[in-house]
């Protein structure tokens, strides 16, 4: 199977939503992306929506990371099938009972996103492989076209959007507030974009018990939990993206000016469920993955999974989410023949993951 067309994406979750009543229920996202695309989520679960905890999945966000879809597509299909039919799941040298998959249909909601930015991903697979935003010419300055066009999608959340207050003037934070930027471009504001706001409802409004959240991403073959913006520490709680006392201090490495504060227990669980998926990935062919904070890969403002897990410090009225990006594979792009494999080895790291996430303690997620 090569990659799959935006199209294709779409009708794949709409059938596993036609094919498994009961199991499966078909998501459509509030907003129409630039270009008119209706997007839709599966919600997975033997139970009504809202009576459990909750794991949202997303990719596609990165245009030209084409595989992200797929994974989540597959992964999806997978669980569902080995649930309808009773059996275990078996990726490589990993393998999951029928006990396991049980588990996570009765004891979780899992929400599966697989495409974030169809209009991204289209004109990446018909025009510009390598282009990674979405398409929104709105922010463009006046006929500006090419790289004027689009807004990095992950760099649009509300977290420390104001890179040139808060954080060092040095600190390189792969950030850009110039229009023309071909990556990085964050926005004129925080969810300016339709795509960044359809992830938000999904968290706020359709899935508020919402604990746990994967953003599906491609490549350096890891898996990064908080902070983004510097590193972590446990023992100063004044040292925090609230306080403006550190503004023009943070994203500096091995330095003590600055470093983002985790409470130990949540620092504890994060690095627990990351290992385990990174483990879980490992057994299917012996490829390593890295769990270790986002700033151990670069400096970053703006990240789906900072502004996840921020939330219920920002509005204590939000729960509490677990929040990773995963760097699938090596290339954007692998041979299919490759990306087979990758499939098999993060679905592996997402079902154990999943099962790391049901058997926490309601203490501990919420």
């Amino acid at each position: 199977m090569p990659y799959l067309n935006i199209a294709e994406v779409d009708s794949a979750s709409v059938n596993l939503a036609h094919a498994y009543p009961g199991l499966c229920e078909l998501v459509e996202l509030p907003e129409k992306s630039i270009e008119g695309v209706t997007c839709h989520a599966l919600r997975l679960g033997d139970h009504d929506a809202g009576t459990h905890d909750c794991v949202v999945l997303i990719g596609g966000v990165h245009a030209r990371e084409w595989g992200s879809c797929e994974i989540l597509v597959d992964f999806a299909a997978d669980l569902l099938e080995a649930y309808k039919s009773k059996s275990g799941l078996g990726y490589g040298g990993k393998r999951f009972t029928a006990a396991d998959v049980c588990t996570l249909l009765n004891d979780l909601d899992i929400v599966v996103f697989p495409l974030v930015n169809p209009d991204g991903r289209r004109y990446s697979q018909t025009v510009e492989p390598m282009w990674r935003k979405n398409r929104n010419s709105a922010h463009a300055p006046a006929g500006g076209d090419g790289e004027c066009v689009g807004v990095d999608i992950n760099r649009n959340y509300d977290f420390l959007f104001d890179v040139a207050t808060a954080f060092s003037p040095t600190a390189g934070v792969r950030v850009s507030s110039d229009p023309c930027d071909p990556e990085l471009y964050q926005g004129p504001h925080p969810f300016s974009e339709p795509e960044t706001r359809n992830v938000r409802w999904l968290l706020d409004d359709a899935f508020p018990r919402t604990r746990w959240f994967v953003d599906v991403h491609s490549y350096s073959q890891d898996m990064l939990y908080v902070w983004g913006d510097d590193q972590d520490q446990s023992d100063d709680k004044s040292m925090n993206f609230l306080n403006p006392a550190y503004d023009g201090r943070r994203g500096m490495a091995d330095d003590t000016e600055y470093r983002e504060y985790i409470p130990k227990s949540d620092l504890d669980s994060a690095t627990a469920l990351a290992r385990s998926f990174s483990e879980a990935l490992h057994g299917v062919r012996g490829t390593k993955y890295t769990a270790k904070s986002g700033f151990d890969l670069y400096p970053t403002c703006g990240t789906s999974d900072d502004y996840a897990f921020s939330r219920h410090i920002t509005d204590q009225d939000k729960g509490k989410i677990l929040s990773y990006t995963v760097e699938w594979g090596t290339e954007f792009q692998p041979p299919w023949a490759e990306m087979e494999n990758v499939i098999k080895d993060v679905s592996a790291g997402l079902l154990q993951f999943c099962l790391g996430a049901a058997a926490m303690p309601q203490a501990v997620a919420s």
